[in-house]
């Protein structure tokens, strides 16, 4: 069933560039911990970038929202996305990407390189990260304007926007003033943890639905799944706990659910997250109970998390397709 919403996307504009070491030296060489997540200035990026480059890589447009816009466009849903980039090639990259996808892209300029992830991929398939977040963050709140929003349903919003409150205020009041409902992935329990208090208000004041993985779920409420759930439910219409292998519970305007995941070949979660939001949003928008939303987002979920990178090749996508016809 198809959904004539319209779906906006906001967050940090970023290329995903994913790297397959042969080994793990060159994290040493960087002085990466394996597996994790680094903050990384420019000098950093293109020392990364020089001595890769010789390897075998991928890159596209990334960042959390933008993940889950590009999902929602190819299950056929009109998408339009705000970020921040430069003009140079990696931001070329990310616009050319956007709109080769199908996606509206409305996009803000900086003399700041572009934002880049670089992914490094284990032979063991562990990811360590260097991001260099350059231009996306200087996005602010008196640079969105109310024509941006106009014509669109939904206003998704990742949560690594929320160390800008005024930005995400002001996107949230310019929803809500056009009738927008909104759409909030916590992105990360230390973001969470960081901005409680600010999320709180936020999650009561501004939005519809809330999309959490288990540990984000904590840091928000303190509690356990279920437990974490009911607090969230109670501050919004639709509240989502992901509780990864264990599949997904959730509560819509006092209607619990829960369901499970698809069988599949785990290689890289990059995206797992953000592709639930895509199929649950589009279920949701094609008008099905919250069961079969959930069901929709366990199988956009499990499709991508067997490939590298958050972006799946036509032969998954025709495949998502037919398990959604099959439900």
């Amino acid at each position: 069933m198809a959904t004539k919403s319209k779906i906006l996307g906001i967050g940090n504009a970023l290329v995903d560039v994913l790297i397959q070491l042969k080994d793990d030296s060159l994290l040493h060489q960087l002085g990466f911990p394996r597996g994790s997540m680094q903050l990384i200035d420019f000098e950093k990026r293109e020392q990364i970038d020089q001595i890769t480059k010789h390897l075998p890589r991928t890159q596209a447009s990334g960042g959390s929202a933008a993940n889950t816009i590009h999902g929602l466009a190819k299950l056929g849903v009109k998408t339009g996305y705000i970020g921040k980039i430069s003009e140079d090639t990696t931001g070329k990259i990310f616009r050319n990407d956007m709109t080769h996808s199908g996606i509206s892209p409305i996009l803000l300029y900086s003399n700041t390189p572009s934002g880049m992830a670089m992914g490094m991929i284990s032979p063991d398939f562990e990811r360590t990260f260097g991001t260099y977040l350059g231009a996306a963050v200087e996005m602010t709140a008196s640079e969105l304007k109310e024509e941006y929003f106009r014509g669109y349903d939904v206003l998704h919003i990742e949560g690594y926007l929320t160390f800008n409150h005024d930005l995400m205020i002001r996107a949230g009041e310019l929803a809500k003033s056009l009738g927008l409902k909104v759409s909030l992935d916590m992105a990360s329990y230390n973001v969470v943890e960081l901005n409680r208090d600010f999320l709180l208000e936020y999650i009561r004041k501004y939005t519809d639905f809330v999309f959490a993985n288990e540990d984000e779920a904590k840091a928000l409420s303190g509690a356990e799944p279920r437990e974490a759930l009911e607090f969230i439910s109670s501050m919004c219409d639709t509240a989502i706990v992901k509780l990864g292998a264990n599949g997904s519970i959730a509560k819509h305007m006092g209607q619990y659910s829960e369901a499970g995941v698809i069988k599949a070949n785990p290689m890289d979660t990059t995206g797992a997250g953000d592709l639930y939001a895509s199929g649950f949003l589009y279920g949701f928008y094609s008008g099905n109970d919250l069961n079969t939303c959930m069901q929709y987002g366990a199988i956009t979920a499990g499709k991508v998390i067997e490939v590298l990178g958050p972006k799946m090749d036509v032969a998954r996508w025709n495949s998502i397709y037919e398990m959604i016809g099959n439900i």
